[in-house]
């Protein structure tokens, strides 16, 4: 069984409980501490107050203790309309989702008049609350630890999230959320429940272990299909998150006038049609030159990273300025991690001339894009949900194609042919190279090798060309290639 294979399996046997959802003011800790639960740097962390905006869901752990983790927006007063105001009505949401909220405060910092002004919004909430006191370590947060007991929730409990410390205490508070464990008592109530002398109450018994062993191995045998990791990038102010919550039916996601809303790469599992899909939202990516915030610096990185783990890439343009240099840049970048992409061509309700933005938009694919021909192309407006069903079913059959394996008696079959049309050009030393074989290494881009006499001595033109037939021939249109050169190993080198 492979790493994933594994990491899944224990996902259906562990699936999380229940709901906890992280809230507070700004700059409290509360995606460290979400980091610190899910086992990974998920949540940009930075100094400056305010850099989580959306609602970021993972997959806790504590001590066996498996549930949903939600990482939320620091909770501040603002004026109605304000992209704070939205970012408190997303807290307010994920608390309402939650079983129960975890308040954090900064025990150095001491308790200020927002952190009571939370309290006594929560305590309205008939979401339970546990008062969780933050930044514990040493002696430093000993009087804001006795201060957080004035907020009325209760005993607050101390924990460093940096430093991991305190987890105990959290779990324990925790842990009455989860499922019930069995104690002692209910298995001799359990065994009280069998008529020992009833007949072949051994038998039953067994019977009924043999099946469960049954059913574990079913389970242990069946892998669910993974979800399609699809990726929406694109410039600030594209559209981005208002696609995705068109296409999840719900506000999930922040959205706004404000360029750069989206900070985060935010992760949702969705579904299409009955496949399982994870949508991905990025941050807007700018010009390096334009790039100077330390905070904007984390998101493009997250946004980078996120299209290295994607299978198919959304780039999201905006239909009245189509594939400037930038939009070029990401999705040169996308064909060169070998992912699939799907252009997306936003707002397209407001386009006054289509013809000459769809004239436009293959002039430049065909003149700046040249690594990968027939790109799919679908226009959309995410605000009214025009052709974004369109849009999705593009995505399923580029990753289809994305993942084909060509036979290797068919692709030798056409590599004859091709080499007779137009035979590989002479070497340097005059002599021709000979293209004796070749197979498909691996999908997930297609790739394939192929095995010559003289590999270094083969041109570019003609890897191009090599590139192309294969793309005609097997209906490889808008996935990113792979080729490569290799020679056959001599079997009498080496010997004497």
């Amino acid at each position: 069984m492979s790493k994933h294979t594994s990491k899944r399996a224990a996902s259906l046997e562990n699936p999380p409980t229940f709901t906890v959802a992280i809230v507070g003011r700004p700059n409290v800790g509360k995606s460290t501490l979400f980091n610190r639960l899910v086992g990974r740097r998920s949540a940009l962390v930075h100094d400056r107050p305010g850099v989580t905006r959306d609602r970021r869901t993972g997959r806790g752990e504590l001590v066996g203790l498996v549930f949903t983790v939600i990482d939320t927006a620091g909770y501040e007063e603002s004026a109605a309309d304000t992209l704070e105001a939205r970012m408190r009505e997303q807290t307010q949401r994920a608390v309402t989702e939650a079983d129960v909220a975890l308040l954090l405060v900064d025990a150095r910092a001491g308790i200020t008049p927002l952190d009571e002004q939370f309290a006594t919004l929560l305590r309205k909430n008939k979401t339970p609350v546990v008062l969780i006191a933050n930044k514990c370590e040493g002696r430093g947060g000993i009087d804001g630890l006795y201060d957080a007991f004035r907020l009325g929730l209760g005993e607050p409990v101390p924990i460093s999230a940096e430093h991991g410390e305190g987890l105990d205490g959290l779990y324990h508070v925790l842990a009455p959320f989860g499922p019930k464990r069995k104690t002692d008592d209910d298995y001799d109530a359990a065994y009280d429940d069998i008529d020992e002398d009833a007949p072949f109450a051994d038998e039953l018994i067994t019977e009924n272990d043999d099946e469960i062993h049954e059913i574990d191995e079913i389970v242990d045998e069946v892998d669910p299909l993974r979800p399609l990791q699809l990726a929406i990038i694109g410039r600030p102010n594209t559209g981005k998150s208002t696609l995705i919550n068109r296409l999840l039916g719900d506000d999930r996601l922040l959205t706004g006038p404000e360029p750069g809303v989206t900070r985060d790469a935010i992760s949702i599992d969705w579904s299409f049609k009955g496949r399982p899909i994870r949508l991905v939202d990025t941050a807007g990516v700018r010009r390096r030159v334009k790039v100077t915030d330390a905070v904007e610096k984390l998101s493009v990185g997250e946004t980078f990273e996120a299209i290295k783990l994607a299978e198919v890439v959304i780039l999201v343009l905006d239909a009245e300025a189509v594939l400037d240099k930038q939009e070029l840049t990401l999705a040169r970048h996308v064909v060169e991690e070998g992912r699939a992409l799907v252009i997306a061509l936003n707002k397209w309700d407001v386009v006054k001339d289509k013809a000459a933005a769809l004239q436009m938009l293959s002039d430049k694919l065909q003149t700046s894009l040249t690594q990968v021909r027939g790109v799919p192309t679908v226009s959309i407006s995410g605000k009214t949900g025009q052709r974004v069903d369109t849009l999705m079913n593009e995505v399923l059959r580029v990753h289809q194609l994305w993942n084909r394996r060509v036979p290797t008696a068919a692709l030798n079959r056409w590599l004859s042919v091709a080499t007779q049309a137009h035979p590989p050009p002479l070497s340097m030393h005059k002599l021709r190279v000979k293209l004796r074989y070749m197979t498909q290494a691996k999908t997930r881009p297609p790739t394939f090798v192929v095995f010559s006499t003289r590999p270094m001595d083969l041109p570019l033109a003609y890897e191009r060309y090599l590139v192309n037939g294969i793309r005609d021939n097997f209906d490889l249109d808008g996935v990113p290639i792979r080729l490569h050169l290799r020679k056959p190993k001599n079997p009498y080198e080496g010997q004497k």
